[in-house]
């Protein structure tokens, strides 16, 4: 039986995230004093670089190469940024860390600018996470209070900054350029790369870009050193992954465990098995964003690298579907989803998910045809290809993965009229969408 590891969450429950005594009574500042006193910005970055640390927000770049981009950059202003937007539906790790411990993201913050050469940190929160804003607001306060940021930290040259950004309720602003362009007062849209944000980020300077998952690993990392966190996961997905669990399973809720992990074992472990009554269809994995697991994938190790056999890690949030579930209509609401968030910057986006959940919407009333089929997979390909942002690229990720490993139940909505599931239109049930 897998086991929990704790490095994000270790204190979570135990603390008083209100408290500064306590986050520095369980090794909470530790670190950054190790950093200030006993290492260079260049040893900071090979020490995140060597312990294989990878971002966890989905796209998974080495953390201490993107570090090494920044700190090599010129400017005479560079930022920190922590993606704190969690919008992605069913993912709340980010969300408990920031209630729950708020200073590791403070500390790591304050560490990733020692690093790079940053003296000024921004913290960009989901708008609708008011108590998270609230407590991560509070341990700013507090740590400038007590010496551990702004000018002269711990009584050294290096001086630091922490400021909070609301978001505005946008999914596509967890993309990175679109958050840097909304902290900047203008329409969260993605730019154009290159050039990137780690030369040409926040008003045009060298940012550096993290989401609060990868930052709650930092501090653990300088305290324990990179061999120990390099040994925990697998070869390619070093430490640890905060995974959400929901839907049709007895237990609901999050938990921490070294990668490598597959689904079966977390529906089994951390989700109790699935509830009464209920057999697993698929899973969806990752997010809207993610992928459809059918029940010949429940054992593929859960890293980075799943998504080449079609299971895709993502933010971690794992949605547990039964026989009731019609993979047309869970794909017409994702495809609904898409096409609201979709900033409509860029044609294939703005137009293929719009067109997308149109022919979705005929096959579950009983009108699609054939043809509909390989208009999905065409848009779902150029959706893919084309999109300007990973919003879009991914968007078609549902189109794909239901006429992979569902297609007979999506063509009897077309040849028989008929929904297995029992959910669609046809079945005289109102539709979602």
């Amino acid at each position: 039986m897998i086991a929990e590891q704790r490095i994000v969450t270790e204190r979570l429950g135990i603390i008083d995230p209100q408290k500064i005594e306590d986050y520095i009574d369980h090794h909470g500042y530790e670190a950054l004093r190790k950093v200030l006193t006993g290492m260079s910005p260049a040893d900071v970055v090979d020490v995140i670089e060597r312990s294989g640390l990878r971002g966890r927000g989905g796209a998974g770049f080495p953390t201490g190469i993107k570090w090494k981009y920044v700190s090599k950059t010129p400017g005479d202003q560079k930022y920190v940024i922590c993606n704190a937007d969690e919008s992605e539906p069913g993912t709340f790790k980010d969300r408990l860390v920031l209630e729950g411990d708020p200073h590791t993201i403070v500390e790591a913050m304050i560490i990733a600018g020692y690093a790079v050469g940053a003296s000024v940190g921004y913290i960009y929160i989901r708008g609708e996470y008011g108590l998270s804003q609230k407590r991560f607001s509070h341990a700013i306060r507090q740590a400038r209070q007590n010496g551990y940021l702004g000018e002269h930290i711990l009584k050294s040259d290096f001086n630091f900054e922490i400021h909070v950004h609301s978001g505005a309720g946008a999914y596509i602003c967890g993309e990175e350029t679109a958050l840097i362009e909304s902290i900047e007062g203008k329409r969260g849209e993605p730019r154009t790369r290159p050039p990137y944000p780690t030369t040409n980020g926040l008003w045009n300077m060298p940012t550096l870009v993290n989401n609060v998952e990868t930052l709650a690993n930092v501090t653990a990392i300088i305290r324990n050193g990179a061999e120990w966190y390099h040994a925990i996961g697998t070869p390619s997905s070093a430490g640890t992954k905060v995974f959400t669990i929901f839907g049709k399973v007895n237990s609901r809720g999050f938990f921490e465990v070294p990668m490598g992990i597959s689904l079966r074992q977390a529906i089994d472990t951390f989700g109790k098995g699935m509830a009464s009554g209920s057999t697993f269809k698929l899973a969806q994995t990752g997010g809207s964003s993610g992928s459809l697991v059918p029940p010949d994938l429940l054992d593929i190790p859960m890293d980075f690298d799943s998504f080449k056999a079609g299971v895709v890690m993502g933010s971690g949030a794992l949605l547990i579907c039964d026989q009731n579930t019609c993979v047309v209509d869970l794909a017409r609401v994702l495809l609904n989803f898409f096409r609201v968030e979709s900033c409509g910057k860029c044609n294939p986006c703005r137009i293929g998910n719009m067109r997308a959940q149109t022919i979705l919407n005929g096959i579950a009333q009983g009108i699609g045809t054939m043809k509909d089929l390989e208009n999905l997979e065409m848009i779902g390909r150029y959706l893919y290809e084309m999109s300007n942002c990973g919003l879009g690229q991914t968007a078609g990720s549902p189109l794909r993965d239901i006429l992979t490993h569902f297609r007979p139940e999506v063509e009897a909505h077309i040849i028989s009229k008929d929904c297995l599931a029992g959910v669609c239109a046809m079945s005289g049930q109102p539709a979602l969408v």
